[in-house]
């Protein structure tokens, strides 16, 4: 497992987390880039492999109840903030350039565009394990709620199965 003083070297820690590249960790001002403040990547653009831009991220979603990022909402498309589409894109598909100050989604545009997504009014269950289970197969990751994030469960938040709620809607800023 990386600890905060290691170099970046792109891979995930074994815990599920996201990948970090561009930054050396041991000369970075600030708490980042392992540990940020969520506000600060709200914005932040998301481009794929090609460098080709996919939108920028609108809202971090946290599953409050195992303690862990869950997935990133992105827009995409429209204008003017108008007529955008929005995606879930699971955390763990998303690396952290931390020296370009951007996240990288390795999908190509199309991909994109073709992805399961919603409108800014009609957001999905995020807690249905149907829909979770499609978004991060969508995404060629493993979901996030089959990492242990350690061996005792008491100290780091509490591991479960994510539980279907078929038809009930989430407001993103409902709590």
């Amino acid at each position: 497992m990386e600890t905060p003083t290691s170099g970046t070297s792109g891979t995930a820690p074994s815990s599920g987390g996201g990948h970090i590249v561009g930054a050396d960790r041991r000369t970075s001002d600030g708490p980042g880039p392992e540990v940020m403040n969520a506000k600060t990547l709200i914005g932040d653009s998301v481009v794929n492999a090609s460098g080709e831009d996919l939108g920028k991220i609108e809202a971090i979603m946290l599953d409050v109840t195992s303690a862990r990022i869950a997935y990133v909402v992105l827009s995409f498309g429209g204008f003017l903030g108008m007529g955008a589409k929005l995606f879930a894109i699971p955390w763990s598909a998303l690396t952290l350039d931390a020296g370009e100050k951007r996240f990288v989604l390795n999908v190509p545009k199309e991909r994109l565009e073709n992805a399961p997504g919603f409108d800014k009014d009609h957001w999905p269950s995020m807690t249905d394990s149907t829909w979770a289970t499609q978004i991060h197969a969508y995404y060629k990751v493993k979901p996030y709620w089959g990492d242990k994030p350690s061996d005792d469960p008491s100290t780091y938040g509490r591991d479960r199965d994510l539980p279907t709620t078929a038809g009930v809607t989430m407001n993103p800023k409902s709590y």
